[in-house]
């Protein structure tokens, strides 16, 4: 099966991740690497690699459309914004890895067969990839939902520029999917970067309020996704089994990174990377002409 061919945006430890995850799958092929500094620590891993660099970020696409047929956008949500039209008229796949909230909402194992359909699809925030798929299977499962919270904590040494930059687009895009894949429309979301030494492992604590809960089932529900999900990022996992305190549902889930090209720690990186990359990969079976399992 010959590999679709895919560029990055972005040559920040998101980029380099998505690179490496990326010519590590059978589906894909990198074949440009978009930046602006030919010099930065990037473009110098990715030169190593073998895999074509340019610092005329998208021009160098415009300027070669025939260079990749997905286009992953690892910048930032301001820049998608200018971005996004560019590759829609180019026809590319666009993956946005920013919280823009310019494509279709994405999570792979909730709405995945629906956005291989789409021009250009969100990867949401990595609080969203880590618990709207639970968000998701509990609200199918309780008659009514009246209100949703979850608060991710990360480590302030996986959160860059662009993380930093994006804090506030984080929460609302993150509250916007919540709501968007359950049934409710009274939804938060937080985020906290903890300093600690050693950093911390990805830690997302989701509560969930209804009039009544099937325990039982919710339970059988949680761990499903776990197994869904640790089909492409390894390192999810449920840590305490789901319990109702106060008449309120609550669900802590950990995501330790695979260690591809960022520390372990970094799981709120790798998810969304991972998640992005199994997007691509359905698009390219789909490509392919084969069925999406």
């Amino acid at each position: 099966m010959n590999k679709l061919k895919a560029g990055i945006i972005g040559t920040g430890n998101i980029g380099c991740d998505l690179l490496v995850k990326i010519q590590n799958s059978s589906l894909l092929n990198c074949t440009l690497f978009m930046g602006r500094n030919l010099d930065s620590k990037g473009m110098r891993f990715a030169n190593s690699l073998g895999v074509k660099v340019s610092d005329k970020s998208i021009n160098a696409l415009i300027e070669n459309p025939d260079l990749c047929d997905i286009v992953f956008d690892a910048t930032t949500a301001s820049s998608h914004i200018l971005h996004a039209p560019i590759l829609k008229n180019l026809g590319k796949f666009a993956i946005d890895l920013t919280p823009s909230l310019i494509g279709k909402m994405c999570v792979p194992i909730v709405n995945g067969e629906e956005c291989i359909n789409e021009n250009n699809v969100n990867m949401i925030t990595c609080g969203g990839q880590a618990t709207v798929p639970l968000v998701n299977a509990v609200s199918n499962i309780l008659d009514d939902v009246d209100y949703i919270e979850i608060a991710a904590s990360i480590s302030s040494n996986s959160a860059g520029p662009g993380t930093r930059a994006n804090i506030d687009e984080f929460t609302q895009t993150t509250k916007m999917a919540l709501e968007k894949f359950s049934k409710t429309k009274n939804a938060k979301a937080i985020i906290i970067l903890n300093p600690a030494e050693p950093p911390i492992i990805m830690h997302n604590t989701i509560y969930i309020k209804s009039s009544d809960y099937n325990i039982e089932k919710i339970k059988k529900a949680v761990y499903d996704i776990e197994e869904k999900m640790q089909s492409y990022i390894k390192g999810y996992k449920i840590i305490n089994e789901p319990v109702i305190q106060n008449d309120t549902l609550v669900i802590m889930v950990q995501v330790e990174g695979n260690g591809d090209y960022l520390p372990k720690y970094s799981g709120n990186l790798d998810i969304i990377t991972s998640s992005a990359v199994k997007m691509a990969e359905m698009f390219a079976l789909r490509r392919q002409g084969c069925l999406i399992k």
